[in-house]
């Protein structure tokens, strides 16, 4: 099993997002964090208030975003990504193909990516 943790600005809604994706709640210790599940991951979601999110001795303040995702492989992407836009989510561009199959990034509530990924058949 892997866990990765990613900070965000709003569990709620980060819990919509990983939700629709279907993950399953496991956990939720106060409004500042939760953990979901979707198989052999489990993903910590840490709002304001965990000690994830407190800075750092040097003054730096760990924060969502970026380009290091989790890889969350689907069976049919074009319903799936219908179902992010219709909660309001946006994508970072329209799917691309490669070699292995499709992928597109799309960004969760606070602005960390998730790469939805279709296995080419």
């Amino acid at each position: 099993m892997a866990v990765v943790r990613y900070l965000v600005k709003d569990v709620d809604a980060a819990l919509l997002f990983y939700q629709a994706l279907g993950f399953e709640l496991g956990e939720r210790w106060g409004p500042p964090f939760a953990a979901v599940t979707r198989g052999d991951l489990t993903l910590w979601i840490s709002g304001p208030g965990t000690s994830a999110a407190r800075p750092l001795p040097d003054g730096s303040t760990p924060s969502p975003g970026g380009w290091n995702r989790v890889v969350v492989e689907v069976d049919d992407l074009d319903p799936v990504l219908e179902r992010l836009r219709s909660l309001g989510m946006r994508s970072r561009s329209e799917p691309i193909s490669g070699p292995g199959g499709r992928q597109v990034l799309v960004d969760d509530p606070s602005g960390n990516p998730v790469e939805l990924f279709e296995a080419r058949r």
